[in-house]
């Protein structure tokens, strides 16, 4: 008999608080990472200084969920890889169809919702209007009610993985609601009892079908972007707010704050505005020959071509080539695919000979606005929302794991430039 979510955890749960005690209990002294003085100043990176199991990028493979390479996941909907972060196993037929009837009767956005997204002012950024509906339904949240009335250490996942349930079961239709009320697209649309949880957010936001098309291209935005290890931004943020045991309205809210900001979420947005001005330059798809001497005029400007080089990666981003090979079965003909497909042709070959990139190989944001803008979607400062709503789920594993395993609260010792400097004259 197919088991919900929360039995299929509460069964492996003790085996990992025990696995997570005779790691600390024997090899709690053990260092697994140095630190240099470029690393302290230039944002950790690549310090070893947490631990996620949800998912890793290894600089020559790509993501890998649950030790899933992701071109393995790329049929798979985003209900199949919630429950994957979670359990670490793909569910059966029926427990994905148990949970997804579950994820439904978490759906209902509180009315006070809709009453804030409208008297928002009629300027506000879309990312706003996500962040804000979720910070204000923290009003619902289990687990600040029963950690108020004394709930045991032991139970703090079950009251996380309330909170989380009901944020993936509402998240898509607020950032419906959002396209909808920001852009005047109508009244808002009812989220459909039949649909999939990806299917159902493309028919709330008022995409045309396309013959099942869009729901398709949504079921793979969402997957792809759905999780990124632990130490990117929005989830290195979650993970530090929900470690003081903020409850997941707070934690995935701050999340959200982290994503918005240029240097994370707002990438893809560059790079298709990039491809829109070499389209516009040359009054339709260029040649290669034009896009070579295009992104030669970019790099001598001392810019840089959005979408090429990552902070791990030292390979093509596999969610890229998913993006790829979807935009050449289903949009073969149209000019910004065409262009972006030029783009991945002729851009690596340029940043080889001009030799400054340590990665001259796409990352996933080289395309996945352009299938976003084929379908309809031209309203770029909403990209980030739907990269939201996907990456909700990577924020809300991580987070039910850490209060199932009692991870302590993030307080990393800083130090000062003083110090730094002291400390290498030593």
């Amino acid at each position: 008999m197919a088991k919900t979510l929360k039995e299929k955890l509460a069964a492996m749960i003790p085996k990992l608080r025990e696995e997570r005690a005779g790691l600390m209990k024997q090899y709690g002294a053990t260092k697994i990472s140095e630190v240099s003085v470029a690393q302290a100043i230039g944002g950790m990176r690549g310090i070893k200084g947490m631990v996620c199991d949800t998912s890793v990028v290894e600089p020559d493979q790509g993501l890998i969920i649950r030790n899933y390479p992701l071109n393995k996941l790329t049929s798979k909907i985003p209900e199949e890889i919630f429950w994957l972060l979670i359990t670490g196993k793909l569910p059966t037929k029926d427990e994905l169809k148990l949970f997804q009837k579950e994820l439904k009767t978490y759906g209902e956005v509180p009315n006070y919702v809709w009453k804030i997204l409208k008297a928002m002012p009629k300027s506000s950024h879309p990312m706003a209007m996500l962040d804000t509906a979720i910070l204000a339904m923290e009003n619902e949240s289990i687990f600040r009610k029963r950690y108020a009335e004394g709930m045991p250490k032991t139970e703090y996942w079950e009251a996380a993985l309330e909170d989380s349930m009901r944020i993936m079961g509402t998240i898509h239709t607020i950032a419906a609601g959002v396209y909808r009320i920001k852009y005047h697209k109508g009244d808002l649309i009812k989220p459909s009892p039949k649909l999939d949880w990806a299917a159902d957010y493309a028919h709330m936001l008022g995409l045309p079908p396309r013959k099942g098309d869009t729901a398709k291209m949504m079921r793979l935005y969402l997957t792809l972007h759905s999780d990124h290890e632990g130490g990117n931004v929005s989830a290195n943020t979650c993970h530090t707010v929900g470690s003081a045991l903020s409850d997941p309205f707070y934690a995935v809210s701050a999340g959200l704050n982290g994503l918005a900001g240029p240097l994370h979420g707002l990438a893809n947005q560059e790079c298709l505005g990039w491809v829109l001005e070499t389209i516009d330059k040359f009054g339709g798809v260029p040649t290669k020959k034009e896009i070579t001497e295009y992104a030669w005029d970019t790099l001598n400007s001392g810019k840089v071509i959005p979408g090429y080089g990552h902070a791990v990666l030292r390979v093509t981003d596999p969610r890229f080539t998913a993006f790829l090979a979807f935009g050449k079965k289903y949009l073969p003909k149209d000019p910004v695919f065409q262009t972006v497909n030029l783009v991945f042709d002729t851009v690596p070959g340029v940043l080889k000979e001009h030799g400054k990139a340590k990665n001259p190989w796409p990352n996933v944001d080289a395309g996945s606005g352009a299938i976003l803008y084929s379908f309809g979607i031209t309203q770029f400062e909403y990209y980030t929302v739907l990269f939201s709503v996907s990456r909700s789920m990577g924020m809300l594993s991580q987070l039910v794991l850490n209060r199932a395993l009692g991870t302590p609260i993030t307080r990393p010792k800083s130090v000062s430039t003083e110090w730094l400097i002291n400390q290498v004259k030593k």
